[in-house]
């Protein structure tokens, strides 16, 4: 690719985010905007509520509009700064406008030129700038990044950016820059979580075994410091307990899948095939729209609580993951995202209560993965069209604007297919993992340090 291709494709994924900016995003961008003015008006320190018996879950409005916060804090602060913007544009006020859906959305862009541009400077340090090029490019114009962010307005993004810069670091040795990029990935959305296992696996291995504990420590001093800093306001307000509070709600969710094409989707619709085909007979039963699934309904009508199973599956695959990445002699970023990147995939696919653009954070660290390592390609393609579908089939182009592929386009319900799908690419995915963390699997060239040796006397298996 040379440097005139590729300026074209930034300057056309530019142009294509610009022209979906002023779009309306999904019901979420709605309570964004809510939370964007009481941040940018009242500030985050009470956002959550302050003490209270019960606890206080503050109610914010806006324009007639009620919402709570569910997220971690430094998401608001971000759309703080966004809603400050906005009245400053508007003149002290904040009317429901065009120009809103773009300041709201201006965020998760700034992470996405980061994204992009921290793809870049990754592959060019370690393989080369074709290498660079190419991984940039899958960024910048995958499907499911632009229908995430600039059409549907989610927040992945925002904590994309620091996930992936949290691996990075901790394969390059920055302990302590690792652990801060998991506490601002974390205190942006609940699913940065799902790296640190990667990111613990790198701080494990690099560098003297008399080292391992100094280097946890750094990690933890820096993701304490960043935690400190974000949620001291609150402390201070006397609103810690009501965060806590709000934060729980989450898993609290009546969802057995939110609209994610996973398994549980799968379950959902295989109980309501069940349950309905005695009523409207085989073929309408099987035609039929899936429908969210509560977990007490589920529960109501006889069968086990989903949530510790897809916790405990989940888990079953991330100590897996973990078990088949120790067994190496020596790690690289390209692995080590190829693990968070599993990681993101197993829990979106065996958790419960997941949302159909969780899968997203997978995308970047897949990138990652394939810019190293050529097997992973494959399924940055799949993984990226599955999660771009997901979110297409159920909001289309966004609220009134259409556009979403019919979901009766495959007679049994599309979203249905693409959760199959997507279970199916889970197998996939982690069997081209295996192989790649044998000593069968080799990195394309580099040219810049990027293992990481194991300690001496690390056992390592070289089977699947």
């Amino acid at each position: 690719m040379s440097r005139a291709q590729f300026l074209a494709i930034v300057l056309a994924g530019l142009a294509l985010r610009a022209a979906a900016l002023p779009g309306p995003g999904t019901g979420d961008v709605t309570v964004f905007k809510v939370w964007s003015y009481n941040a940018a008006t009242s500030g985050v320190a009470e956002m959550y509520g302050v003490g209270g018996d019960p606890l206080e879950w503050r109610r914010l409005e806006w324009l007639g509009v009620d919402a709570y916060v569910v997220y971690p804090p430094l998401v608001l602060y971000e759309l703080g700064v966004t809603g400050r913007a906005f009245r400053l544009w508007s003149h002290h006020r904040f009317p429901n406008t065009t120009a809103l859906n773009v300041f709201i959305k201006l965020p998760a862009l700034v992470s996405e030129i980061g994204l992009a541009w921290l793809l870049f400077w990754l592959a060019r340090r370690q393989l080369g700038v074709d290498a660079a090029r190419w991984a940039a490019t899958a960024y910048w114009l995958n499907p499911a990044a632009l229908i995430n962010a600039s059409v549907l307005g989610y927040l992945d993004p925002q904590f994309a950016l620091p996930a992936v810069g949290a691996v990075a670091a901790g394969a390059s040795g920055w302990p302590a820059l690792a652990g801060a990029l998991v506490g601002v990935a974390v205190l942006t959305k609940p699913q940065g979580i799902f790296i640190i296992p990667a990111v613990a696996l790198a701080l494990w291995m690099m560098g003297r075994p008399d080292r391992r504990v100094a280097r946890f420590a750094a990690a933890t001093a820096g993701g304490g410091a960043v935690t400190a800093a974000v949620v001291a306001p609150i402390v201070r307000a006397g609103g810690s307990a009501n965060m806590v509070a709000a934060l729980g709600e989450l898993a609290h969710h009546d969802m057995v899948s939110a609209n994610a094409c996973n398994l549980w989707w799968v379950v959902d619709y295989v109980l309501r095939v069940r349950f309905s085909v005695h009523d409207v007979g085989v073929w309408a039963a099987l035609t039929a729209q899936n429908r969210i699934l509560g977990i007490s309904r589920m529960i109501e009508i006889g069968f086990p609580n989903p949530q510790p199973i897809g916790l405990a599956l989940t888990a079953i695959a991330v100590v897996w993951a973990l078990w088949a990445a120790a067994r190496r002699r020596s790690m690289d970023l390209w692995l080590l995202a190829a693990l968070a990147a599993f990681t993101v995939h197993a829990y979106t696919t065996l958790s419960v209560q997941v949302h159909e653009n969780h899968l997203f954070g997978a995308v970047p660290l897949l990138v990652v993965a394939a810019a190293g390592r050529r097997a992973f390609r494959p399924v940055l393609v799949v993984v990226s069209a599955i999660t771009a579908l997901n979110l297409n089939v159920f909001y289309g182009f966004g609220d009134g604007v259409g556009y979403a592929i019919p979901r009766d386009v495959t007679l049994i319900d599309l979203s249905v297919v693409l959760a199959v799908a997507n279970c199916a690419a889970l197998a996939w995915h982690a069997r081209i993992f295996s192989r790649e963390c044998s000593t069968g699997g080799a990195p394309l060239q580099t040219s810049g340090p990027a293992s990481i040796p194991a300690p001496a006397g690390h056992s390592h298996s070289s089977g699947n």
